[in-house]
């Protein structure tokens, strides 16, 4: 157990330099991280265009949220899987399915909230002309 030690502002400054390096291995390392980087920029554009709600917006910003976290999660777990077992295992094969598919869910249920956002605003457009 970590011994208590004084706060200070310094190294919880420090600490997010930590989350920076994570966001840099992140996009250096994973391609599908860049691609949800991608569809994130898309969709903030269409969101700007559109004019979406603060409401909108919300549901948006959550399921962006719950993407990248699960990328983000589903890496640190194959990271360390990788360097407990480099060599085939079962056990490590069924935590990284498991990682990949909560991103595929997280996924999945993001374009399920964007196209219940998205698709009456494509949908005026056609119907105004």
């Amino acid at each position: 157990m970590k011994m208590s030690e004084k706060f200070s502002i310094k190294k919880r400054i420090k600490s997010f330099s930590y989350a920076f390096d994570g966001l840099k291995v992140l996009l250096k390392e994973e391609h599908n991280a860049r691609i949800h980087a991608v569809i994130t920029l898309i969709i903030i554009i269409l969101g700007l265009l559109f004019d979406i709600s603060a409401t909108e917006w919300m549901f948006i910003c959550l399921a962006i949220g719950l993407v990248i976290v699960s990328e983000t999660l589903n890496t640190a777990i194959e990271n360390l899987s990788d360097l407990v077992s480099p060599t085939k295992n079962d056990f490590i094969k069924k935590a990284k399915d498991l990682g990949a598919f909560a991103v595929l869910f997280s996924a999945l249920i993001a374009v399920i909230i964007g196209l219940f956002i998205f698709l009456p605003h494509i949908i005026n457009l056609f119907i105004k002309v």
